[in-house]
């Protein structure tokens, strides 16, 4: 089972606690892949949602997923600046069909002066009770929500001033 490939396109799946499947983002270009990290990049991409709705991105963005923290970042590219969406998820999974990780439904928006906000903590909390989320999950989640708002803080990985240029740059050669 080998990573997807540079320039190569995949599905990112993203499921829920339970195993039903959430939502598919149905191209995303491979721009760095390891077997720690994965950066992709899409631009008006179709979603499929788990009731069989679908949607397009509308701005250009770079997703970051890694092997270790509980997060993942999109950072969508708009006129004003750069918007971050930040879900609490599982660390990903590669397996040959998609991407995939299971989302946890806190979130945190980061707007181009780094403000933030923490969204969706009820639907956090009524899942939590639904899907029945073991302590040490919801321990490991509200830890990785600190550890998100600390990068933002301080600029780090996909916050940094440079991460978004670096890869849309890398996006729009392989999309030539």
């Amino acid at each position: 089972m080998g990573l997807p490939a540079e320039g190569e396109t995949i599905q990112i799946h993203s499921y829920k606690h339970n195993g039903k499947l959430h939502r598919i983002w149905e191209e995303t270009m491979i721009l760095k892949g390891t077997d720690q990290l994965i950066i992709g990049g899409n631009d008006r991409t179709t979603v499929v949602e788990s009731d069989g709705r679908t949607w397009i991105t509308r701005e250009p963005a770079i997703c970051y997923f890694h092997a270790k923290h509980w997060f993942n970042i999109i950072g969508m590219l708009r006129e004003d600046g750069v918007y971050y969406y930040c879900n609490i998820s599982s660390p990903f999974v590669w397996d040959d069909e998609a991407l995939k990780y299971i989302d946890y439904d806190l979130d945190v928006k980061v707007y181009p002066d780094k403000s933030y906000v923490l969204l969706d903590e009820d639907e956090y909390e009524a899942h939590k009770k639904e899907m029945k989320y073991p302590g040490v999950i919801d321990l490991i989640l509200k830890r990785n929500v600190e550890r998100l708002i600390r990068w933002i803080k301080e600029g780090e990985g996909p916050f940094s001033d440079e991460f978004i240029d670096t890869w849309y740059e890398q996006y729009l050669r392989f999309s030539k």
